[in-house]
């Protein structure tokens, strides 16, 4: 009975953790799954839903609460990821992320990840463009270990883009997703067209 209720319990954090998701646009499953443990007032759980658990709470939580919005908010998402993928086409853009899986929300940044000899590479072109930025570092896990990357933060129109800078030498190898721990899910520009193509 109590494993039953364990599992119940496990289920309902994963649920609230998804609608804190969902609502708050933040894509910190470790956080909300606590603040989801507190609100239910489990807060001592030590059965807390593995992340690709909550992933699958927040499908189905679109796929219930966010249907006439969801799929309309990810092509454009998607369209913007395209026309930036296009501008930086010399770096070899990945689309990654919430965008790519299609759990993104209105606050969801777009992920890419790019390719250069030298950071100062992307932001002599961003500077070329004019294109205003902010850098900051992103910690990806490469072999069990976490690593900081330096990111370039811009908006295009109301969507915030986050380009990821790894060095054009390192072997083209995902990073580990924060989800589930497998390599992470990244499509280039004919990939995300063709994704494009199969929603319509």
């Amino acid at each position: 009975m109590a494993k039953r209720h364990d599992q119940q319990m496990r289920l309902r954090i994963a649920q609230e953790a998804a609608r804190i998701i969902a609502n708050d646009g933040r894509q910190d499953y470790y956080a909300a799954k606590h603040k989801a443990a507190e609100h239910l007032g489990a807060r001592d759980t030590h059965n807390l839903p593995r992340n690709s658990e909550i992933e699958e709470a927040l499908i189905e939580y679109q796929r219930l609460f966010l249907a006439d919005s969801q799929p309309q908010l990810i092509q454009h998402l998607r369209e913007t990821a395209i026309n930036a993928t296009t501008m930086f086409a010399d770096f070899d853009p990945h689309l990654t992320g919430p965008v790519l899986l299609g759990t993104a929300s209105p606050h969801s940044e777009i992920q890419l990840h790019l390719y250069a000899p030298s950071i100062e590479t992307v932001l002599f072109d961003l500077m070329d463009k004019q294109i205003p930025y902010q850098q900051h570092d992103t910690y990806l896990k490469f072999n069990g270990e976490e690593q900081p990357f330096p990111t370039l933060r811009f908006i295009a129109g109301e969507d915030t883009i986050d380009m990821v800078i790894f060095p054009d030498t390192r072997l083209r190898q995902s990073p580990k997703s924060p989800i589930d721990g497998k390599p992470m899910k990244r499509a280039r520009l004919n990939e995300v067209r063709a994704l494009m193509k199969e929603a319509i």
